[in-house]
């Protein structure tokens, strides 16, 4: 059942977001009922998504690939207990990544070939 959460941010704003209630066990009151009061702040919610997203961007921006850029794109449900969850399924887009390399300025290995 689809319902609402409000979140308050660390500067006491009020954000409310549309959650989706799923095997958790969490009740999400309903659109009539006003929104399910969360349990943490709308920060402290998102702070696994932003741990989640620095190891990955430490992950692909070491090693051998060395891409210029590093795009992330999670799925992220919030939930009245759990806050920021990374979701799951392709309807969400769970998790994206897209590395990017640009043409180095001399024209790379293949400057000289055909």
């Amino acid at each position: 059942m689809d319902g609402l959460v409000e979140f308050t941010t660390e500067d006491g704003a009020q954000v409310v977001v549309e959650a989706v209630d799923e095997e958790t066990g969490a009740r999400l009151v309903s659109r009539g009922d006003g929104p399910a009061q969360a349990a943490r702040t709308f920060e402290n919610a998102l702070e696994g998504v932003r741990a989640a997203a620095d190891s990955a961007l430490r992950v692909f921006r070491s090693g051998a690939l060395r891409p210029d850029a590093v795009e992330l794109e999670f799925g992220v449900r919030l939930s009245a207990e759990a806050g920021a969850v990374i979701a799951k399924g392709t309807t969400e887009g769970h998790l994206v990544v897209r590395l990017t390399w640009s043409p180095s300025a001399t024209g790379g290995e293949d400057a000289g070939r055909s």
